[in-house]
């Protein structure tokens, strides 16, 4: 396979549905951002694998639905791996109200986001970062 952008699974059997589109959809979020992917990385999996991971990298001991490393040594193209819990997807999914594919969406999306720099710390930058979220939600459905 030679697409910049991959996807993996760890302990889970999970299909990812519509690779391509995802794919196109994710490589058009970058190139609106003025960057294309040298190589992005989905990895999902289960919460414990997350978890573990949490521990390890982070020092945080809770649940979550995303991490995201990314890889600095390039400044044009953007280069990392989200890892993404689908346990986490489905959870939320029902808390937020909202289907499977539209949470894992905003979740793959956001990851994409923290590789191009963007954070969630403050409530300011957590407005920006749903705002951007959304905005690119919309263009998933155009797809």
């Amino acid at each position: 396979m030679n697409s910049k952008i991959r996807f993996f699974f760890e302990e889970i059997n999970f299909t990812l549905k519509k690779k391509t589109v995802t794919r196109n959809w994710l490589t058009n979020v970058l190139r609106e951002e003025y960057k294309t992917p040298l190589h992005i990385n989905y990895i999902f999996c289960t919460d414990v694998y997350l978890s573990e991971l949490n521990k390890k990298y982070l020092n945080h001991s809770t649940f979550t639905d995303i991490i995201t490393f990314p890889d600095l040594s390039h400044s044009k193209k953007i280069s990392g791996d989200i890892y993404i819990s689908v346990e986490r997807i489905k959870e939320n999914a029902e808390k937020y109200e909202q289907t499977f594919d539209t949470e894992l969406a905003r979740v793959m999306v956001h990851g994409v986001l923290h590789l191009l720099g963007y954070k969630d710390k403050t409530p300011d930058e957590k407005e920006l970062m749903t705002q951007k979220e959304d905005y690119y939600l919309n263009k998933l459905l155009l797809f």
